[in-house]
């Protein structure tokens, strides 16, 4: 791979990693695209829970009643969206996604969700059933709705607009070495 865009890669995923961690980083909250019932689209803003640049991985964490898992049990393939407002770069990213509701990286997550977190996936309706006032709003079990969607990464597109001239790297990470390739923007 072309040294430059070996260091690019690099880079991004040393972002995602501090974007996981990171509340402020603007690459922390993007954008899921999953693919609807009918077909079309479907697209909601996340939360970047964790990414290893080992396995190519990244998590995020939903209630296991929500549209989203449905949606990514029928149809894996999912698209990412993360935008730097500052460096001015934005990331799509393409792959592969599961919804994990047990084992031990579920534990180990819902271990580490704050209690304050936890109440988010302790409804007794599942997220978008209609309910009159906000005040209908019921708890129950935490745990028992806590799941992880996990995406295993196949493409990513980084596009970077400068002033002097925009630039764009695309990368295939499919097999042990990614194929890398600059890209007109």
């Amino acid at each position: 791979m072309d040294p430059a865009l070996a260091a690019l890669f690099d880079d991004i995923w040393r972002g995602l990693v501090r974007a996981a961690a990171d509340r402020r980083h603007p690459w922390r909250t993007p954008v899921l695209a999953t693919v609807a019932v009918d077909g079309s689209p479907n697209a909601r803003t996340v939360v970047l829970r964790a990414a290893d640049p080992a396995t190519r991985m990244l998590r995020l964490h939903t209630d296991g009643r929500s549209t989203k898992a449905g949606e990514i049990s029928r149809d894996p393939r999912v698209a990412l969206v993360f935008w730097n407002r500052l460096a001015r770069v934005q990331l799509r990213l393409r792959g592969h996604a599961e919804v994990l509701r047990e084992g031990l990286e579920h534990a180990r997550a819902w271990a580490a969700t704050p209690p304050s977190a936890r109440r988010d996936y302790a409804t007794t309706l599942p997220p978008g059933t209609p309910i009159a006032t906000w005040e209908d709003i019921a708890h129950a079990d935490e745990e028992a709705n806590f799941a992880l969607i996990l995406v295993r990464v196949m493409t990513i597109d980084w596009l970077c607009l400068a002033i002097r001239g925009h630039l764009r790297a695309g990368f295939a990470c499919e097999g042990d070495e990614p194929r890398a390739t600059w890209l007109v923007p």
